[in-house]
């Protein structure tokens, strides 16, 4: 059976030529195709760990809504040292609870392993790492 549906994450961003140089250099993604003349600043897909992005930016009238994106990993400690080598700043890591570890940005739980960092956009990430096991 043919594939009849594709999913791809839209992120709302204010400056483009930023995003993109934010998401191909800091991130390692590539751009797949980009608005021409007017839509120039519009908008621009991207490939970013095999998985299909858009940056789109939002009519001025419309209100952005809280979402964030996650990037899944096999080693969150390494996958976060990797970024920071790339100058992504990552937010304080904040205990859970009991059973939390926090090492600078890393949080480790019984359910994952997670740090945050937002793009130059203000758009919320997350690097997660499943336990061992799940």
């Amino acid at each position: 059976m043919a594939k009849s549906v594709e999913f791809v994450t839209l992120i709302p961003i204010r400056n483009m030529s930023r995003a993109i140089r934010f998401y191909t250099k800091q991130l390692g993604g590539r751009v797949t195709m980009r608005g021409t003349g007017e839509m120039r600043n519009s908008w621009t897909a991207m490939s970013i760990a095999d998985h299909n992005v858009w940056l789109v930016s939002p009519d001025k009238r419309e209100k952005r809504s809280l979402s964030y994106m996650t990037l899944i990993v096999k080693n969150a400690k390494r996958y976060v040292k990797s970024l920071q080598r790339r100058g992504v700043s990552f937010q304080r890591g904040e205990s859970m609870g009991p059973g939390s570890k926090v090492e600078g940005p890393v949080v480790s739980t019984p359910y994952g392993t997670s740090a945050f960092f937002k793009d130059p956009e203000g758009n919320l990430w997350m690097v997660f790492q499943v336990p061992a096991g799940m």
